[in-house]
């Protein structure tokens, strides 16, 4: 009875101490531990005396992996019963704890036994591949990097830390990034620059040493074959992608994509992906890339107890000879279960943001948590809409919201991001905070005109201040810099000015200003003074938009200001054909004077002609000459005889001003003719000037007489004009006009004597007064100048195909009301005074152009 009641004293004891201790049992055995090793006294350290063990059946209770010890019946210590490998029952998870079962009976009770397995360096490292194949593009550049696949080593702890190394070589280096705080990837580094003729493959070593004691090595053969290949290598968008996946993914889900560009074309730019260097290397087995997209599928389970993070890159090689390939980082996250949305909050805002913010600035910091631990704590941002903001991680929880491309304010002026938050919980949770960021506006853009040229027509004798055009210059920016104020650029004017009727030169070069302003707020385009069409045909000049910006940008506009005729010039009556240069000049200037002025111009002398008695229908006697400073239709003249009315036997050209004969004259007509000629343009309203005209009838000798006196006359003036005018536009070649013109008169004067002499009938020569006249009669042609309007016609029989010029000499004018037989002298002192004047006659082609 009492070792009954000490039995269940010692039971009660031993639950106490087991209950102080927690109930579990904690033991530690290297792997590799031989068979019959002893791990520790189970029996004892479970409070149970000698042969208390086998009595009460001490064992262990069969768990659902091998455990490889067992309790020892006789001495209740646990023995190790097989071999022991860490790697294989823990694989790289730390600490390596077994979890046993201990049941003892009388009474029954179960006992926890956490056995650790300890890591001894037992594997040494381990690369993918015992060669390793690369091929360098022989302009590589010194300083180049090419990723190696890392070695693996089952074991934990310094026992798998790799340190690498590589064979001596004057090409190449080996470098080692670290790509997190658990792996170092070694990076091949080219430090000379490669010859592919001299040394076309290089063979290196490249070894692997863990950190156990004794250090256990690895190699792999590196063979480099340096070729020509294309000179650009694809380039990812980002040299890390950081993913996240939850671990009860269905296989084939997306995980993410990776995209790269080649700037090459054909099938340089064609590229394939591959995954390389896994790390731990059953990466492999749950992870591929497509080669052709970069998308990256689940092909395995996940567990996130046995790993939860796989980091490995991906290889963009393109199909290039030698192909180029560029890398980029992967690291995907294997992720618990989820209850807690991330929270995001703006800790610092600075806004407005300049629209010539550089690329980089910083516009928000932002904190990003959650409450959740592991996995379900880490949270993925990024701003919607992706464009023109990006977040950049600072550190753990930290983001900094900032400006990825450029702005433009004139095209949008605000923006309503969205930072967005997601956590890696399964089902995921989001979280996401609105932010208004303004762009503020800066001068950049120059004030446009809507054409570059603008057209204006305006008629002349506008009023002064008229407004002759509207221009606008548009300026997307706002306030000060899109504030928009015109002027005249002086630097860019240019006016044509002229008299289009005289072709003579204006009075030279004027600025536009003088004729134009542009008002410096409203662009409007005003008149300065009354416009002259006869003065200024075309100005052209360039108006300026400048905006109120710091500096102010400029555009400039072409504005062609076209002066529209008006008909404010009445018809000008020329002097008449044959007058002397001098006396022609004069009346020139006159006329131009009368035309400026504005009024009508009338004949203030009677013209003179005279037609022989008997001249046919048809016959020209005289023809009045007028000219128009306008153009166009107010220019276009026509003539028309006003008195006397009805039917006369005179008649006069609508457009030509030739006075002809309407019949064959005869004795009823009467010895003189008074004609009252009107000269219309056809403007609106016309404008008129009148010429008196009279007409002697005469007998067909004297007219012919007349005809040979004034063409003699005549023939002298031209000359000496046409040698005048020879010399002055072409002094160099004087002697020889000279010379044409000495030989062209002798001959042609010899003809004129000789023909007059035998064929010419008696002819009766009439003449106004004043000096020595030119006349030029002509079907088609103009009519030279004269100093005075009184005109003097000879006409002869078969003379209607050609003009005759004539000198003819000076006689008194006669008296008024005088009958025209007493204002004649008779035919002998006529035909006196023509044999002492030496008349000349010249025959001149009527298709020539007269004037």
């Amino acid at each position: 009875m009492g070792e009954r009641c000490r039995a269940a004293l010692r039971v009660l004891v031993l639950q106490a101490a087991w209950a102080l201790a927690g109930g579990q049992v904690r033991y530690s055995v290297p792997e590799e531990a031989e068979a019959g090793t002893v791990v520790g006294r189970l029996a004892q350290d479970l409070g149970l005396e000698a042969g208390e063990a086998e009595a009460r059946r001490l064992r262990l209770v069969a768990q659902g992996r091998r455990a490889s010890v067992e309790v020892s019946g006789a001495s209740g210590a646990l023995l190790v019963s097989s071999r022991l490998d860490r790697e294989e029952l823990c694989g790289k998870s730390a600490p390596c704890a077994l979890r046993l079962e201990v049941l003892v009976e009388r009474p029954l009770r179960v006992f926890h036994v956490e056995l650790e397995v300890t890591d001894i360096n037992d594997n040494a490292p381990i690369f993918p591949a015992a060669r390793k194949n690369l091929s360098i593009a022989e302009l590589s550049v010194p300083g180049s990097r090419f990723p190696l696949e890392g070695a693996s080593d089952a074991d934990i702890g310094s026992n798998a830390q790799l340190s690498y190394t590589l064979s001596p070589s004057e090409y190449f280096s080996l470098d080692l990034e670290k790509s997190n705080e658990r792996n170092l990837v070694p990076e091949l580094v080219l430090t000379k620059s490669l010859d592919r003729e001299t040394i076309p493959v290089h063979r290196l070593v490249l070894t692997a040493s863990d950190g156990g004691r004794p250090s256990l090595t690895g190699t792999m053969e590196l063979v480099i074959l340096v070729v020509d290949a294309n000179d650009n290598a694809p380039q990812f968008n980002q040299s890390v992608y950081r993913l996240q996946l939850a671990e009860n993914a269905a296989v084939g889900t997306l995980v993410g994509r990776v995209n790269a560009t080649d700037p090459d074309l054909g099938s340089n730019s064609e590229m394939t992906f591959t995954a390389i260097s896994f790390i731990p290397s059953s990466g492999r087995d749950v992870i591929s890339v497509n080669p052709e997209t970069g998308e990256i599928h689940l092909t395995g389970a996940l567990d996130f107890e046995e790993v939860s993070v796989f980091d490995f890159r991906i290889e963009a090689r393109d199909h290039g000879t030698p192909s180029l390939s560029g890398h980029c980082s992967v690291e995907l996250q294997v992720l618990d279960v989820n209850d807690n949305a991330p929270e995001v909050r703006v800790t610092s805002l600075s806004v407005p943001v300049s629209e010539d913010a550089a690329v980089g600035t910083v516009v928000a910091l932002l904190s990003v948590s959650d409450r959740d631990s592991g996995a379900n704590g880490r949270v993925r941002c990024w701003v919607w809409p992706a464009s023109p903001f990006g977040l950049e991680a600072t550190f753990a929880g930290s983001y900094s919201l900032v400006l990825r491309e450029a702005l433009d304010r004139e095209r949008v002026s605000e923006y309503e991001v969205e930072v967005r938050a997601e956590d890696g919980g399964a089902p995921a949770l989001r979280a996401s905070r609105g932010l208004r960021v303004p762009v503020s506006d800066v001068n950049d853009n120059a004030p446009a005109f809507a054409q570059a040229v603008y057209t204006v027509l305006a008629r002349e004798n506008n009023a002064a201040g008229a407004e002759l055009a509207r221009l606008w210059a548009r300026d997307p920016d706002e306030a000060g810099n899109g504030r928009v104020s015109y002027s005249v650029w002086e630097g860019g004017a240019a006016a044509a000015s002229w008299s289009s009727w005289s072709g003579a030169a204006g009075g030279g070069w004027r600025p536009a200003s003088s004729y134009v302003s542009v008002d410096a707020e409203s662009g409007r385009l005003w008149a300065l003074q009354p416009l002259d069409y006869e003065e200024l045909q075309v100005l052209q000049f360039e108006v300026r938009a400048v905006d109120a910006g710091e500096p102010p940008l400029c555009g400039n506009a072409t504005v062609q200001l076209f002066v529209l005729d008006e008909n404010d010039n009445a018809p000008a009556l020329l002097p008449p054909a044959g007058s002397a240069p001098e006396a022609g000049g004069a009346a020139a200037e006159a006329a131009r004077a009368a035309q400026a002025a504005g009024g009508s111009v009338s004949a203030s002398d009677t013209l003179w002609a005279w037609a022989a008695w008997g001249a046919p229908a048809g016959q020209v006697v005289a023809k009045i000459r007028a000219v128009d400073a306008d153009s166009g239709y107010n220019a276009w003249l026509r003539y028309e005889l006003w008195e006397p009315r009805g039917k006369g036997p005179f008649r006069v050209g609508l457009y030509s001003g030739e006075v002809s004969t309407a019949r064959a004259l005869d004795e009823a007509d009467g010895p003189r003719h008074r004609l009252l000629i009107v000269v219309r343009d056809h403007g609106e309203p016309a404008r008129s000037a009148t010429a008196t005209l009279s007409v002697s009838l005469v007998e067909a000798a004297e007219a012919a007489l007349a005809a040979a006196a004034g063409s003699s006359s005549s023939s002298r003036a031209a000359a000496g004009a046409d040698a005048g005018a020879g010399a002055a536009g072409a002094a160099t070649n004087v002697w020889l006009v000279v010379a044409i013109c000495a030989v062209s008169s002798l001959f042609l004067l010899a003809v004129v004597l000789y023909g007059a002499s035998r064929w010419a009938p008696r002819a009766a020569v009439l003449s106004g007064p004043g000096p020595t006249t030119l006349v030029c009669a002509s079907e088609v042609g103009s009519w030279s100048y004269s100093q005075r309007h009184s005109r003097s016609l000879c006409v002869a029989d078969g003379a209607a195909k050609s003009d005759l010029m004539v000198f003819s000499p000076n006689f008194p004018p006669p008296p008024p009301g005088a009958a025209p037989k007493d204002t004649q002298p008779e035919p002998s002192a006529l035909l006196g005074t023509v044999s002492g004047a030496s008349l000349v006659y010249f025959s001149v082609p009527s298709h020539l152009p007269s004037g």
